[in-house]
């Protein structure tokens, strides 16, 4: 399952991140490593771009970056 199919107030666990580019690293430093737990909070009216809980913060990305990171739902 990917991050960018969750629903609103599901949580998952990240399990991996696909690729070794910018986006994924960035993902990395922005605190979504394997096994952190997440949450969805909401979407933009277009749903675009997404807002999760990670680490105790919100954080945005984009849909595509989210389809980059593999999930385990909890």
């Amino acid at each position: 399952m990917r991050l960018a199919e969750l629903h609103v107030g599901q949580r998952a666990r990240v399990v991996t991140i696909e690729g070794s580019d910018e986006i994924s690293l960035r993902l990395l430093e922005m605190g979504l490593t394997p096994g952190v737990d997440v949450e969805l909070l909401g979407t933009a009216p277009l749903g675009d771009p997404l807002e999760f809980e990670v680490r105790g913060y919100h954080l945005s990305v984009r849909k595509s970056e989210a389809q980059r990171v593999e999930i385990q739902s909890l």
